[in-house]
């Protein structure tokens, strides 16, 4: 049964950044997409930028788990037939959807990804540190981040004191699942 939109206005929109690429790792596809059911089934509903690759897995688990998925398209890019997103909001430019997508969300997935994906961890963080944008959990899933992360550590010079604050490198469903649920019940 469709939820009304008074209900999902309810619903806290938890931001996906991920690869784009469609040639993924049928394993790494199925984990997303389960991950992303089981966010949904703790009442978020997503929102990306795009409808291929990790986003797409993203977008099928948000909707497999009764949620609603807005995708921030480019203009530039054609959107297939076949996507899995609830809704569609066409962005002209890169910024544009960038900085929809980085105000629209309450929490952000970073999901195994490329330099796209980098740019726009690097954005999200950057304004997450500097406190342009009010505390929320800033989710790296995958192996991956943890070595970028301490690349990143070693490497940079950080504009406030405390930069890792908001963000989480987690490996496991659950350990998303803990952050997001941290969210509704702080402690």
């Amino acid at each position: 049964m469709p939820k009304m939109p008074n209900e999902m206005e309810k619903r806290r929109r938890i931001t996906a950044f991920g690869a784009s690429r469609t040639d993924l790792n049928a394993k790494l596809y199925a984990d997303v997409t389960e991950l992303s059911r089981k966010i949904a089934l703790l009442g978020w509903d997503g929102l990306v930028g795009g409808h291929q690759g990790m986003m797409a897995a993203f977008c099928r688990g948000i909707r497999a788990g009764g949620g609603h998925v807005r995708g921030i398209t480019l203009e530039r890019f054609p959107t297939p037939p076949d996507h899995s997103l609830s809704e569609e909001v066409r962005a002209h430019t890169f910024f544009d959807r960038m900085q929809a997508l980085i105000e629209g969300g309450k929490a952000y997935l970073v999901l195994p990804g490329g330099l796209g994906t980098v740019a726009e961890l690097a954005m999200t963080w950057d304004l997450l540190a500097i406190h342009v944008l009010e505390p929320r959990p800033l989710i790296l899933y995958g192996r991956m981040w943890h070595d970028i992360l301490d690349a990143f550590a070693e490497g940079l010079l950080f504009s406030s004191e405390l930069p890792m604050q908001y963000v989480f490198c987690c490996e496991s469903h659950e350990a998303v699942l803990g952050c997001l649920e941290a969210i509704h019940h702080p402690s």
